[in-house]
């Protein structure tokens, strides 16, 4: 059964065209900007019609496994379930959730939330309880003695379509100012002693093992075809190397330097879309819109808030006169260019009919509907 949505303002890759749109069988049939009938007509009353937005790291799965510090949620599916319905309704389609490999307490509390989230969003795909199309993302932290023995682990499931390697060691990259690593790391209200003592830890870790996983983690996913990113580059030589390794994206770049040299190198360059709508990093590193404006910015992630990701590329366009159709690619298109899906992330013929309808209200792009392969998930 066709589908004719009409009287939409369809944002396609290169441009805004007012008309209708044709789908069959989940996948587009035909663009149309005269057709006003068919089968199934949806008047979508001149909003904008968007390709589903696809998200490449987002830690709003661990937001509902551990609602508050020190708190487990019972069930490790009701939470991906919860999670789901937060996806779809930022208008997410395609969602790649990050699980942290390494960085774990040895026989812990997050060694038990690794194997069971892992295994929750494994079940609610196969068992086709999503709204969203779930992938995983496996973030490698080099400088953790069971990172290889998780990678071999997980690391062979089908579902995981993207690797990053990263490297949370304080005193560099993303934690390059240790007063901010001591405030992210609040709750746990360590003493300057512990929190020094945990320092030098970290660093003792990284000598051991971070040159030698790091090399483990980019060889597995070469041999399986998977795509790299790198995470929170920070100088040249932190761009160099990732190159060097094959990797194709810089995830979080977090200095002009890194990202500039990032771009001279081919990468492509996702950053945070909280970092765009709040007009910051609260990491205190380099601005997404200072990336924008220099032309270094490819894809955006919603990281921590789903919504931020539409929200993101409307303010980029609003504020920063980037046309639409450039910035909605930036969660679509080019995210899906990035890691291989080449069968969504744009409005165009054969592609799947991940869609959502968007209106205008007080300067905030509202979501009023999301569709899944032409199908209503939200």
């Amino acid at each position: 059964m066709e589908t004719l949505f009409t009287n939409a303002r369809i944002v396609t890759r290169n441009d805004v065209v007012r008309g209708s749109l044709v789908v069959k069988n989940g996948r587009i049939l035909e663009i149309d900007d005269m057709r006003s009938s068919g089968v199934k007509t949806i008047d979508l009353q001149d909003d904008l019609l968007l390709p589903g937005l696809i998200e490449i790291h987002t830690d709003n799965l661990e937001k509902n496994i551990l609602p508050r510090p020190g708190v487990l949620w019972p069930s490790m599916l009701a939470s991906a379930l919860a999670h789901d319905v937060q996806i779809a309704g930022a208008g997410i389609t395609t969602v790649f959730d990050a699980i942290a490999i390494g960085g774990l307490r040895e026989g812990g509390l997050d060694s038990r939330i690794l194997k069971e989230s892992i295994a929750a969003i494994v079940r609610g795909q196969a068992l086709n309880l999503f709204k969203a199309d779930h992938r995983l993302h496996l973030r490698c932290d080099v400088a953790d003695k069971q990172m290889e023995s998780h990678l071999s682990t997980y690391g062979v499931h089908p579902l995981v379509n993207l690797i990053s390697v990263m490297d949370h060691t304080p005193g560099q990259r993303q934690w390059t100012d240790l007063e901010k690593w001591r405030l992210y790391h609040r709750d746990k209200k360590w003493t300057d002693p512990e929190a020094e003592r945990i320092r030098l830890g970290c660093l003792d870790m990284q000598r051991i093992y971070g040159k030698r996983n790091r090399v483990i983690a980019v060889q597995f996913a070469r041999d399986r075809k998977i795509p790299l990113a790198s995470h929170d580059d920070t100088t040249a030589i932190d761009a160099l190397s990732a190159a060097a390794d094959g990797i194709a994206i810089s995830e979080f770049p977090t200095t002009l330097i890194a990202a500039k040299a990032a771009r001279n190198h081919g990468m492509r360059i996702v950053m945070g879309a909280p970092n765009v709508v709040r007009g910051g990093s609260h990491s205190g590193n380099i601005s997404a819109g200072e990336l924008a404006k220099q032309e270094l910015l490819d894809g955006l992630s919603s990281d921590y808030v789903p919504a931020s990701l539409l929200h993101s590329a409307f303010y980029l366009s609003d504020v920063l006169s980037i046309p639409l159709p450039k910035t909605v690619a930036m969660i679509s298109a080019n995210v899906a260019d990035m890691t291989g899906l080449d069968d969504r992330g744009e409005i165009a013929v054969g592609k799947r009919a991940d869609l959502i309808r968007v209106t205008w209200i007080d300067d905030l792009p509202v979501i009023r509907k999301v569709w899944r392969e032409g199908q209503p998930i939200c």
